[in-house]
This record gives C-alpha cells, sequence and structure tokens, in this order.
C-alpha cells in the first residue's frame, strides 16, 4: 500500500499533531523538530533515553521510552515511523491497524521539499559533513535555507535549522537534505542539485549485492530535476551511468576533476588549500577540522555554493568559520589539551570511513602511535565487510574491538567482533565496554607522556563511553 496517499501535499499545511516511533533517531529528530518550528503539537517513542531525546524534552517535546499504546496520542494527524522499528511493535501496528496516516521519514521528506529549491547529498560515506558544511555555507553567505542533517553541526548545536536569506541572487526556499541510501529512502527526493560523494558497498542487508546498491545511486541521480546540477566525486564506479543534464567532478588533488584542491598545507592543525573551481581559483581557503577526506568534502560544498553564485569572500569566510560536525573526526581532547594524547571520537561504522579517519589522524600526528577502539555496527555489515575492516584496522598501531552493536538486527550465528579480530595480520584484542574503560584508566592512561592519539569510533552506542574516557585521560 502507498502510504503517501494518506496526506497529500494539500493537507500538509491542516496538520495539528504528529507522533514520531524512533523519535530519538538522527534523522527523525531533525524532521520532529520541523514540525515543531512549523508550530505542530509533536511527541514520540524511543527506546532508550539518549542526550538527543532528552534536548528534544527539554524543548517541549515529549519523549516517552516504553512500547504502550495507552501513552500515544489518538488525536494524531500524522504518525511517522523509522525503517530501523520492527513491523510488530505495538505502538505502530495500532496505528496502522486503526486507520491512521502512517509514513516513513523519508515520504514526510518527499512531501516537505516538494515546494522547495532541494539540495540533496548522498553516498555511503561522507555525505553527513558534505551536507551540513553546504547548509552552514548557506547560511553563513545569507542565502539562508532550511536543513535537514544527519548530525550535529557545531557551530549550531542541531541537525535542523530554518533560516530566511537575504541574498538576492539565491533561489529562495532552500532545502539542503542528507539523502540516506538506507531503505532506498533517497529515491523519494527530487533534487534540484545531487550531490554523490561515495557509491562503496553497504547496506547489503537491504539490497542484497553492491551492483544492486550502485543502481539505487544511478536511480537518485535520475530523479534531479531538468536542468538540475549532479556535482559527484572523480571516479566513483560506474560513473559514466549517472544522469544528469548538467555535471561537475570533484576531487581531493585530480586535476582531472572540475574542481579540486591545491597547495595543500598544514598550519597549526588546521589546513590551509587552494580550490581550483572550472573557471576559477579560489585562494587560500582555511578548514579548521582534521582529515585530508574533509578537505574533499570541503571541495563538494564549495563546488555547490559556487555554482549557486556564492561569493568568494563569503565562501572563504564560511568554511573558515565551520567547527565541524558532532562525532566526525571530533577533537575530544585536541592536540596540547590531554597531556600527550590527542582523543578523537568519529561516527565511522564503514571500511572506508576508517580508512579515512585513520589516514587523516596519522597524516596530522606522524609520530605519536595510533590506537583505534571500534565498535563494529550491524552483524550483517561486519559478515558482509569483516575482510574490508580487518585490512583497514591494521593501518592503526594498536587496535580493540567492542562486540557488534546490533542495532536492528537479531545476532547472526558465527558473526561476532572475533571475526575481524582473526582477519587482522596485527594483534588485536576484543574487550567488553566495561573493560574497555578499565584499561584506559590503569594502562592507556599511563602513556600520556610518550603522546598517543586515541580514536573510538562506530554508529552503536560507543559515544557513550567518551566523556568517561576523557575524563580518565584529562586526570592523569
Amino acid at each position: 500500500m502507498n502510504e503517501q496517499a494518506y496526506i497529500p501535499i494539500k493537507e500538509m499545511e491542516a496538520i495539528r499533531q504528529v507522533y514520531f516511533i524512533g523519535i530519538g533517531g538522527i534523522g527523525m529528530s531533525a524532521v520532529a523538530r520541523f514540525f515543531q518550528a512549523k508550530g505542530v503539537q509533536v511527541s514520540g517513542y524511543d527506546k532508550t533515553p539518549t542526550p538527543l531525546t532528552r534536548e528534544m524534552e527539554a524543548a517541549g517535546i515529549a519523549v516517552h521510552y516504553e512500547e504502550d499504546t495507552d501513552r500515544i496520542p489518538l488525536e494524531a494527524d500524522l504518525v511517522v515511523y523509522t525503517p530501523a522499528v520492527p513491523a510488530a511493535h505495538r505502538e505502530l501496528v495500532y496505528y496502522r491497524e486503526n486507520g491512521y496516516a502512517v509514513v516513513k521519514r523519508s515520504d514526510v521528506l518527499q512531501l516537505v521539499t516538494r515546494r522547495s529549491f532541494n539540495i540533496c547529498v548522498a553516498g555511503t560515506h561522507g555525505k553527513t559533513t558534505t551536507s551540513t558544511m553546504i547548509a552552514h555555507l548557506l547560511r553563513d553567505s545569507g542565502a539562508g535555507g532550511t536543513a535537514f542533517l544527519g548530525g550535529i553541526a557545531a557551530n549550531y548545536q542541531t541537525n535542523f535549522w530554518s533560516v530566511a536569506g537575504n541574498d538576492a541572487n539565491a533561489p529562495q526556499n532552500i532545502s539542503v537534505v542528507e539523502a540516506d541510501e538506507y531503505d532506498r529512502s533517497f529515491l523519494k527526493l527530487s533534487p534540484d542539485i545531487a550531490v554523490i560523494t561515495s557509491m562503496d558497498p553497504d547496506h547489503l542487508d537491504i539490497y542484497g549485492t553492491a551492483e544492486a546498491m550502485e543502481q539505487a545511486f544511478i536511480d537518485f541521480s535520475s530523479r534531479i530535476k531538468q536542468g538540475g546540477l549532479l556535482v559527484s566525486k572523480q571516479g566513483l564506479k560506474r560513473s559514466a551511468d549517472l544522469q544528469a543534464s548538467r555535471r561537475l567532478t570533484y576531487s581531493l588533488h585530480d586535476e582531472k576533476a572540475d574542481a579540486y584542491a591545491a597547495n595543500i598545507r598544514v598550519v597549526n592543525g588546521s589546513y590551509l588549500f587552494d580550490v581550483v573551481l572550472k573557471d576559477n581559483i579560489l585562494k587560500e581557503v582555511q578548514l579548521n577540522m582534521g582529515g585530508m577526506h574533509n578537505i574533499e568534502n570541503a571541495i563538494a560544498a564549495i563546488t555547490v555554493a559556487s555554482s549557486l553564485g556564492i561569493s568568494d569572500d563569503s565562501i572563504r569566510k564560511a568554511v573558515h568559520s565551520f567547527r565541524g560536525v558532532k562525532r566526525r573526526f571530533e577533537y575530544i581532547l585536541p592536540p596540547a589539551g590531554g597531556k600527550g594524547i590527542v582523543f578523537i571520537d568519529d561516527y565511522a561504522h564503514h571500511p572506508e570511513e576508517l580508512r579515512a579517519l585513520i589516514g587523516g589522524a596519522k597524516a596530522l600526528f606522524p609520530d605519536q602511535p595510533c590506537t583505534v577502539v571500534f565498535q563494529p555496527h550491524l552483524y550483517s555489515r561486519t559478515r558482509d565487510l569483516a575482510d574490508g575492516f580487518a585490512e583497514v584496522l591494521d593501518m592503526a598501531d594498536e587496535a580493540i574491538l567492542l562486540p557488534i552493536y546490533p542495532a536492528r538486527e537479531l545476532p547472526v550465528e558465527g558473526v561476532t567482533s572475533a571475526m575481524i579480530a582473526e582477519k587482522k595480520r596485527n594483534p588485536t584484542q576484543l574487550m567488553e565496554k566495561e573493560e574497555l574503560v578499565n584499561w584506559i584508566k590503569n594502562e592507556f592512561s599511563k602513556k600520556s607522556d610518550t603522546g598517543q592519539v586515541l580514536i573510538t569510533a562506530g554508529a552503536g552506542d560507543i559515544d557513550t563511553l567518551v566523556e568517561t574516557i576523557k575524563q580518565y585521560l584529562e586526570t592523569v
């Protein structure tokens, strides 16, 4: 059944109450905040409290944490659920069986963005930082816009905003949307500008094969509006099959691309570089976040901003002021902030994301040993990509693996973090979370005098350990 049929676009303005099942998800919370900003009454369910749900509660959004049909609003005009919620969820079943308008987050985004100029950023990795950079460039430069992001922008401490623009040359009613490939959600969007950062295999529990996932990205490119623009990373597999009437490519330093970086330097922990565009060179751009891959993300964002006519000075100023995204190469203890230990936290949960993360850290701190604590995310991803995880984690001087975070999945026989450890060349420790905290406190913290880089990485709940680890490292 086509659930979207319950809410034709002409009725969106009539919605007065929305209920979210899985409201604590980073993408779901952005849509919840959108409705709240419109004056709609918003409430929701999530499995466990998190800092994100607590922030929403503090903002006046009621959230509860048990499946309980006695606590759900019976007057809800719209029910939004995440595909990560089981189909047998009692609240979801109740709403479906009683004829409510029940839709996915992607359906809402499809409707919300139908009337806007849409910049949609897709990719198996890189999309959160790139979409946040684009949204910040628009906001900081005066072009304005609405942002639906998959991460917390450090500049604004939120994953959603809607800001009026004052640049008469910029398109009106701009939406920047992180276009999620999971569950084929991004195929419901209609971009005016689409960005594709990567097409590496992922979500094979959904797509089955890498080829099927690549085809989804090709289908996404075909959804670009007539006369729209595709900005894609140079060298993508099946790049020739991507569809757009206008197209620009970008790269870190491949001069065959339409946009690339030149003259890259590291100065006081920041990057200085020039951006070579098709008909312009933007000199002395400063990016104050780590990782060479983030220079490449910045090139994509700058390409989009330049295509919209935003001035060089405005772009340069906005990139300089960009403070990054929470859990994207986030310095928990920056250089000199941890008595010889640099502590970085990152959401990386795919081998290529880990490769960029570890490579970036080793490039910035080449003389300091690098320890990576990784929490694999999903049994299916661990099974499908174990060889890649093992290869990339061998880039670190020391690796520690936590148990797999299951998220929406049930255990798969024989699939554990040991599967990765057994494929690695270098010795690897397997630890429970409590063991890790004790190891940090009693062993790793003693290495502060020798200079160390510690990275925690993963898309599960490893971030709940970050503050505790930080406290132990600050007190040594």
